[in-house]
């Protein structure tokens, strides 16, 4: 009888559940244009590929010692290993809210030892044994189900900020190792820029001994020496903070083999040592990435990890209104226990008689000076701050992707450009050394060639470095580069 008693309560319990005060969440338009700007939309079309969502960052990037680094990262960076142990932080807080649902089913074994109240005060023994429900809460208004669900929300929002802190950290390490490379791409320019400019260097210093070059010459080649020497430091610095950096995202100490390879460069004009300069060919810069086709906003933007854990954050700021507004209710809590009781601890497995009991408690707000409509009023304005705050996330991934499309645009044709800047300076130098060992031009406007040659091919080094960074902030705006998460 008593634990048919307790059943029926638990049955009302689940039926009158479906009692919710969580608002509906109204349907919501994207508070952006409909289409992509005209400087970003003229990107859109192009050679079809597989969507950036579906596109992993092991299809995207191919080269082989990026993917070691992408691997190593995503297996101790500890950004991304924080970010799983959110994930495991928010699922037990939602399985706690979600078994307040259920009512708690104890065992419990008691015994007491007292005199009596009455003469002659004989000591007495009192034990009791079976199963108990302390203070079950009737979901009547919809309060335990609210909070459930808030919980639940916030897990699946911290799962998307997993996803989230996964696609930054692989477009991190892609462009770490970009910059990596481009930096070992100068250095080795540098290098070999000052080596050309010292041998040059010796030579005017034996023409300036025995006297067929004035101080002028000779000072400016210096100078040229030392301005490829910054350079060479200047370039061997960023390189080790390259590598320091690229240290840090993944977590653990760089091996050998994840280096970028180093750049070899051919010389013009060789057999001349003073009118010798490096050149780069850009096409052994970098391997092409993919083609990303980017289709309307709504289809883009909807599918980013931020986006969905700022709705979910949204669901979660919904369902603490229905809480609060549930608090402003009656409450009822049920105690239960049935099981066994006897005069000893011996008798009870023996000969114990039926004992159980039924009790409930009902509280209801009378006066709190106007704290339950102020904790209503509360949730609605976190509410509201979370629409907020979704509008925003929309606006700057719509933001990231107009930005990343003009940049993969534009820094295409600035490459092009430089290119063709790089290929008239060293056309510019050969002709500039071709006069200088004829006796047409003089020392100054050699070294004026060289130095532009140079500077043209530093150039083209950044702006190809711009250009690749360009391509992997479209895909990581486009929500690519997920995979299979890994385990930290």
């Amino acid at each position: 009888m008593p634990l048919r008693s307790v059943s029926l309560a638990v049955l009302a319990s689940a039926l009158m559940a479906g009692c919710s005060m969580v608002p509906v969440m109204p349907e919501r338009t994207l508070p952006v244009a409909a289409q992509w700007p005209d400087g970003a939309a003229a990107q859109t079309a192009g050679t079809p590929a597989a969507a950036p969502a579906s596109l992993t960052w092991r299809q995207y990037f191919a080269d082989e010692r990026l993917q070691a680094l992408i691997e190593a990262a995503l297996a101790q960076n500890r950004d991304l290993r924080v970010a799983v142990l959110n994930i495991d932080q928010a699922r037990a807080a939602w399985q706690i809210a979600r078994a307040d649902q259920l009512p708690t089913v104890n065992a419990a074994l008691n015994g007491t030892r007292q005199p009596g109240s009455t003469a002659p005060y004989a000591v007495g023994t009192t034990a009791t044994g079976g199963l108990s429900i302390s203070a079950f809460e009737l979901d009547l208004f919809g309060l335990v189900a609210a909070l459930s669900e808030a919980a639940s929300a916030q897990f699946l929002a911290t799962e998307e900020a997993r996803k989230t802190v996964q696609i930054s950290l692989v477009a991190s390490v892609a462009h770490g190792y970009y910059q990596w490379w481009a930096d070992q791409w100068q250095l080795a320019l540098a290098e070999q820029t000052l080596r050309t400019r010292e041998a040059t260097l010796k030579l005017q210093q034996l023409k300036f001994d025995q006297g067929v070059l004035n101080e002028l010459d000779l000072r400016t080649a210096q100078s040229a020496v030392e301005q490829a020497r910054i350079a060479v430091a200047q370039f061997r610095r960023a390189v080790q903070l390259d590598a320091n950096a690229m240290t840090l995202l993944l977590g653990q100490p760089l091996q050998p083999q994840w280096a970028p390879l180093v750049p070899t460069l051919r010389l013009s004009t060789e057999g001349d040592a003073e009118a010798a300069a490096p050149i780069i060919d850009a096409r052994k810069l970098w391997p092409s990435l993919s083609a990303l086709p980017v289709g309307l906003p709504s289809e883009v933007l909807l599918k980013r990890p931020d986006i969905v854990q700022a709705e979910q954050l949204l669901k979660a700021a919904n369902a603490n209104i229905g809480a609060a507004r549930a608090a402003r209710f009656p409450r009822i809590a049920l105690t239960a226990s049935a099981g066994v009781a006897s005069n000893s601890l011996e008798g009870l497995f023996t000969d114990g008689r039926t004992a159980w009991s039924f009790a409930g408690n009902l509280t209801a707000p009378i006066f709190d000076m106007g704290r339950s409509a102020a904790n209503v009023q509360v949730s609605e304005l976190k509410r509201d701050a979370a629409v907020a705050q979704y509008d925003k996330a929309i606006q700057t991934a719509f933001r990231e992707v107009s930005d990343a499309l003009v940049s993969r645009s534009t820094y295409g044709d600035q490459v092009q450009a430089q290119q063709a800047q790089v290929e008239a300076e060293a056309a510019r130098f050969r002709l500039s050394a071709l006069r200088y060992r004829t006796g047409v031009a003089s020392q100054l406007d050699l070294l004026d060639a060289q130095r532009s040659l140079f500077a043209a091919q530093q150039s083209l080094i950044s702006t190809e470095l711009a250009r690749q960074q360009a391509h992997i902030g479209l895909y990581k705006a486009l929500g690519g580069g997920l995979e299979a998460p890994a385990t930290p």
